[in-house]
């Protein structure tokens, strides 16, 4: 990962925690019911995961009680528009955005010495199985300040109210309470701290839940896409719902995704592409074992790619130009067809999210299609970093430095 890291392609976004972040952000694992991390420095992103702590802790998802109740930390302002390194679902992003723009100015308020807790509760306490994940509907976001900040201020209220009532100005006990409420907690009495729950309706989604399933919605039907196959063989059991299901590996599924409008494939403009371009040199990739030049060398020069192109099995070469050689035969008989032509697995990456989708669904359709097909590394760093990371250490060096090059030529 050096590599990536050194190019700022690895977790650059982080937030460090150091000092009395650190105490406040323990406080914070305390209320959630969260053992304390024994770091003293570590770095946090916009949800307040951190990579330092679940490596500390050997969970992933640390801030879990288990798949159905995430949560996340807020100690500072900076965590605004930072990103969201491991979601639990992909509208996780979204909830931290409705947050900050709800409450931002309370929270820089807040943050100045307490820290927020939330809870993402959408009304499920446990999962039971893997149909459970269509329980989805309404995400309540509920807020709880370190030290019960809120409730030590609504007491110092009191408090002086009490102080203002007849004679009681001189009363030495009640001077004693005033000035231990505002030594531990400052002068309260104009902060706004009230943060009511809120509610974000979800719709479509992407969820870790049961070794991740997409609940696809708001289409001509709904749609289930399990990335677990022993997940799907038990969902496939129930009767009682009335969805499509299927494992992400299903040719079908792709199909189905064309003729609900939510996919689309035209072989005519995406040969036009750069997309089409990274995905042929992904392509190449796998079958060069042993060359004189490094991948970045040969992708970035014309001579070279065409070269190396020519060096492979007839058979691999077909499958790489397939997509080239069915629209050049297609032009001079309708008689081919594209399923006795084209590689499936190359045909199914070359496909993206349909023009009429909104951009939120949009993503979560990227994310899916790269998933079925993963041949653009840079989509794959774009739409699954998590995944991207993993298969990026399978790869060759020189084709790690064209990969690295290539996502910054695109940011």
């Amino acid at each position: 990962m050096q590599k990536l890291k050194a190019a700022n392609l690895y977790q650059s976004e982080l937030l460090p925690v150091s000092g009395k972040l650190v105490e406040r952000y323990n406080q914070c694992l305390k209320t959630l019911g969260f053992s304390p991390t024994k770091l003293t420095s570590f770095s946090i992103d916009g949800i307040g995961w951190s990579p330092e702590i679940a490596e500390e802790k050997k969970e992933l998802l640390y801030l879990n009680h288990g798949e159905a109740n995430a949560h996340a930390i807020i100690i500072s302002p900076l965590q605004k528009g930072k990103p969201v390194y491991l979601p639990t679902h992909t509208f996780d992003r979204e909830l931290m955005k409705l947050v900050f723009k709800t409450y931002g100015n309370k929270i820089n308020d807040i943050t100045r010495d307490s820290a927020i807790c939330l809870d993402f509760d959408q009304g499920i306490d446990a999962f039971y199985g893997p149909m459970d994940v269509l329980k989805y509907k309404t995400i309540n976001i509920h807020f709880r300040l370190i030290n019960n900040l809120n409730k030590a201020q609504k007491k110092q209220h009191e408090l002086i109210e009490q102080f203002k009532e007849g004679n009681n100005f001189i009363d030495e006990t009640l001077h004693e309470k005033l000035l231990q409420s505002a030594n531990t907690y400052g002068d309260l009495r104009n902060r706004d701290l009230e943060l009511p729950e809120l509610q974000y309706s979800v719709s479509s989604f992407y969820t870790r839940a049961f070794g991740g399933v997409y609940v696809l919605r708001d289409f001509i039907s709904d749609i289930i896409v399990f990335e677990d196959e022993k997940w799907y063989k038990e969902a496939i059991n129930d009767t009682t719902h009335d969805v499509l299901m299927y494992h992400i590996n299903h040719d079908e599924l792709i199909e189905k995704l064309r003729n609900h409008l939510i996919a689309e494939c035209d072989l005519d403009e995406v040969i036009k592409t750069p997309r089409y371009d990274r995905v042929k040199k992904y392509e190449l990739s796998q079958q060069l074992k042993e060359t004189q030049h490094s991948l970045k060398e040969i992708f970035e020069s014309k001579i070279l790619y065409k070269s190396y192109l020519n060096k492979i099995d007839i058979n691999a070469l077909k499958k790489i130009n397939s997509v080239e050689l069915y629209l050049e035969r297609l032009e001079v008989s309708n008689e081919y067809k594209l399923k006795d032509m084209v590689d499936v697995d190359l045909y199914h990456a070359l496909h993206q999210p349909h023009s009429s989708l909104e951009p939120m669904h949009q993503d979560l359709i990227w994310k899916l299609l790269i998933n079925v097909s993963p041949k653009d590394v840079l989509f794959l760093y774009w739409y699954d970093k998590e995944q991207f990371y993993k298969t990026y250490e399978t790869w060759d060096d020189s084709f790690k430095d064209w990969v690295i090059d290539t996502i910054r030529n695109n940011i």
